[in-house]
């Protein structure tokens, strides 16, 4: 299992619209082939930033599986706007 991790620097005043945003996103991340879990955090410091956790059975289930496919599309055109700046993600291995 991999974990995708993702700091997503909401614009300020805009959190209640990615929330909502989200909640529809969500399905098409979650029907991907590969997918294992999704966890969406707001922090209690800094109210505009978010953390999102993905779990998936590869890598390449995110990269080349989710970013290829056309939900990804959808997933961009609800959320990808809300960020400022774009966020900067990073996938991680389990440390035997």
């Amino acid at each position: 299992m991999f974990l995708e991790h993702a700091l997503l620097p909401v614009i300020d005043g805009r959190a209640a619209d990615f929330e909502r945003a989200f909640a529809t996103a969500r399905p098409l991340i979650e029907a991907q082939p590969g997918f294992v879990s999704l966890r969406l955090s707001r922090s209690i410091e800094s109210p505009h930033l978010y953390l999102l956790l993905v779990e998936w059975e590869t890598v390449e289930a995110h990269t080349e599986g989710f970013r290829r496919s056309e939900e990804y599309g959808r997933w961009k055109a609800l959320l990808h706007h809300f960020y400022d700046p774009f966020p900067v993600v990073e996938h991680f291995a389990p440390v035997p």
